[in-house]
């Protein structure tokens, strides 16, 4: 699959792109700093079935009814001027389910890419892929083809679906393709965290900023674990097909309020202080 590169001339978002906006959104967005937006959100989009269990519903219901949270999430995020954003559909796990669901996931996949072909275009928004695709069905790969074609002119925001995607698989993927270049050049060659990102499904986006996972599950799920070494990480127990456009807001005011230091200190901290503890430490 072809890589697309983030456009550098993305304009800075405004209220009045949202269009109308509930009192809680209007709330919300008084909360945002619009000129401090991340530059790349990545999401799990968790819960479908237990949505669907709720309403004594079958599983696939919660698929589809999920549909419109991710088409709410991707207009929302492209209107914002966020650059990038990546939502995880399908996983290299997600083969163990049963052959039922499996099948309904990849028509629903194929039915939502034509189907929301007219809003990809309306926001100039670029399609691009993340996973093992050829390992899909070839029906779902010419689509997902068919679909990056058809918006790689656009100038806007990157929608990264990752499909058939799990993190090690593609830092498996990442350090055999390094290898390859390698072959013949002796084994003192040495292999660079700077390669590795070059090798990644992901080359040439920005690490995500903001992680948001639904359904209140506190684990990453296999997920870009490359790339969310330093991703604020935002959990809520809202189920998938429930994620509006408010909650998408109160995940973006939460982000603003973390404090990013990458592994240093706060702005004006003596040297010698001890940092605020960190996960791990």
């Amino acid at each position: 699959m072809s890589q697309t590169k983030i456009h550098p001339t993305l304009a800075r978002p405004t209220l009045e792109s949202l269009g109308p906006v509930t009192a809680e959104e209007a709330q919300l967005l008084e909360r945002l700093d619009l000129s401090r937006m991340p530059r790349h959100v990545a999401v799990i989009m968790d819960g479908n079935g237990r949505w669907a269990q709720k309403r004594h519903l079958p599983r696939i219901a919660g698929h589809r009814s999920g549909t419109q949270s991710a088409r709410t999430t991707i207009e929302t995020c492209a209107r914002l001027k966020i650059e990038a954003l990546t939502l995880y559909a399908f996983s290299v796990e997600n083969w163990r389910r049963p052959q039922t669901e499996i099948d309904f996931l990849m028509q629903l996949l194929r039915e939502y890419l034509k189907k929301e072909m007219p809003l990809l275009q309306r926001n100039e928004i670029r399609m691009r892929f993340l996973g093992r695709i050829e390992e899909l069905p070839a029906a779902v790969q010419n689509d997902a083809r068919e679909a990056m074609e058809k918006t790689a002119g656009n100038k806007g925001m990157v929608l990264c679906v990752a499909l058939n995607y799990g993190g090690r698989a593609e830092i498996v993927d990442a350090m055999n393709a390094i290898l390859r270049e390698h072959n013949g050049h002796g084994a003192s060659s040495r292999i660079t965290a700077e390669q590795i990102a070059q090798h990644l499904y992901t080359e040439g986006l920005p690490d995500p900023d903001l992680l948001i996972r639904t359904s209140g599950e506190l684990r990453v799920s296999n997920f870009l674990l490359w790339q969310i070494a330093y991703a604020e990480i935002f959990v809520t127990d809202t189920l998938w097909p429930d994620f509006n456009r408010a909650r998408l807001l109160e995940a973006l005011v939460e982000f603003q309020k973390r404090e990013r230091r990458y592994g240093g200190i706060r702005e004006g901290q003596p040297a010698n202080e001890k940092p605020a503890r960190v996960a791990g430490n």
